[in-house]
């Protein structure tokens, strides 16, 4: 029974005293607080994000309504700084990576497919394949375009499509109704073309690093086109090296004291033999603890020679997603008091925020898997607030 002066939501107290049912309804229309992100347990900066999206929604329906008529023009304008569809073009196909030689990595696999890390080996080899289907529909469909702008081929709807989506800065694909499509053949995101363009040459930089010796990055960025594989591969070797059974392992996560791979490259001498470190992952709904407040809190710790620290606080005002600092996501034998779930095992504990992580703020189909971070507050409190993990943010690179 809740004593008058408590609160049945922030800055709405149960009534002083016994009323009838005109009374509470009197007390309720004239002392429950306006609607906003915080009285349903969400953080303030709720409300930027939701208006933010909102708007760009609606100005992003303004310009496909107004320039849809004049898009499939060679000179059409492509946004407002005046760049033509050609001016695209040409950065687009400048800008483009280079395919992998899939014959020459192939070879360079097939050695190391026997030995300890070959999951990892395979992980490879799949982003690889992926990226260059990847790479050449997307240099196929701007050859076919420019062609079709010069007069060399008769404009066919794939064509326009892909012109309105360059005219729109769209990622081809994100429009539904459009014949032509990068998105399906990609990642899921929600940038703009010219973000998510800088995202697949900084995907494909990682991935030319990687194929060089087909040898795990000491810090991976989480930025592929299949995440999941990547953390099943981090099982499948441990329980290799360990001889355990694959059906009885999850990942567990801890956040590091590195906020960069640059800061774990000069630091950490050699990458973990029981999991990964990776990186590139943000916070919503809440922030992780920077290294002078976990000190202060006496929250740092050891996990297998990894120096771990901090847990979720709340966020800052205006600081919508936090970047996290790099993550060791280590392999574990699943205990007996865990909760198997269609998305993962559930850690019960005070300590343990069962976290979802997804690859863009849309969550739902974009969903990964289910990262375990520290939290000295009541897990319900980040449930309510809808704290995630993002691989991605909207249109920031």
């Amino acid at each position: 029974m809740l004593h008058p002066g408590a609160e049945l939501a922030p800055g709405f107290l149960v009534p002083v005293g016994t009323l009838d049912h005109q009374g509470y309804e009197s007390y309720v229309t004239s002392s429950l607080p306006r609607e906003t992100p915080v009285l349903f347990g969400l953080h303030s900066n709720a409300e930027i994000g939701y208006l933010t999206f909102t708007a760009e929604s609606i100005l992003e329906t303004i310009a496909r309504l107004r320039r849809g008529a004049t898009i499939t023009s060679p000179n059409s304008n492509a946004g407002e700084g005046g760049s033509s569809i050609r001016d695209v073009l040409d950065s687009l196909e400048t800008r483009l990576p280079t395919g992998f030689n899939l014959v020459s990595s192939q070879e360079k696999a097939t050695s190391l497919l026997v030995g300890p890390s070959a999951p990892y080996v395979v992980v490879a080899m799949q982003e690889i394949t992926q990226m260059n289907s990847l790479v050449k529909e997307i240099a196929r469909s701007l050859s076919e375009l420019r062609r079709g702008l010069n007069g060399q081929l008769n404009m066919s709807q794939r064509m326009e499509d892909l012109a309105a989506a360059l005219s729109l800065n769209e990622v081809p694909g994100r429009n539904l109704f459009h014949l032509t499509s990068w998105e399906k053949l990609a990642w899921p995101s929600r940038k703009s073309l010219q973000n998510w363009f800088f995202d697949l040459e900084q995907r494909a930089q990682q991935l030319v690093t990687w194929e060089v010796k087909m040898e795990l990055p000491k810090a991976l960025w989480l930025a592929l086109f299949n995440p999941t594989a990547f953390l099943t591969a981090i099982k499948q070797v441990v329980a290799r090296m360990k001889s355990l059974p694959l059906d009885s392992m999850t990942i567990e996560t801890n956040v590091t004291v590195y906020q960069t791979p640059q800061d774990l490259d000069a630091l950490v001498e050699k990458k973990p033999a029981d999991g990964a470190f990776t990186y590139g992952l943000y916070m919503q709904g809440a922030r992780w603890m920077s290294i002078e407040e976990a000190s202060a809190e006496g929250l740092v710790k050891d996990v297998s020679g990894i120096d771990c620290a901090g847990a979720i606080t709340d966020s800052r005002s205006k600081e919508l997603l936090p970047q996290m600092p790099v993550l060791y996501i280590k392999a574990i034998l699943v205990e007996t008091n865990w909760e198997p779930t269609s998305i993962g095992y559930l850690r019960p504990g005070p300590g343990i925020y069962n976290c979802p992580c997804y690859n863009t703020s849309f969550r739902g189909h974009t969903y990964l898997f289910l990262a375990t971070l520290d939290t000295q507050m009541p897990a319900l409190k980040w449930v309510l607030a809808g704290v995630a993990l993002l691989l991605s943010t909207d249109d920031h690179v």
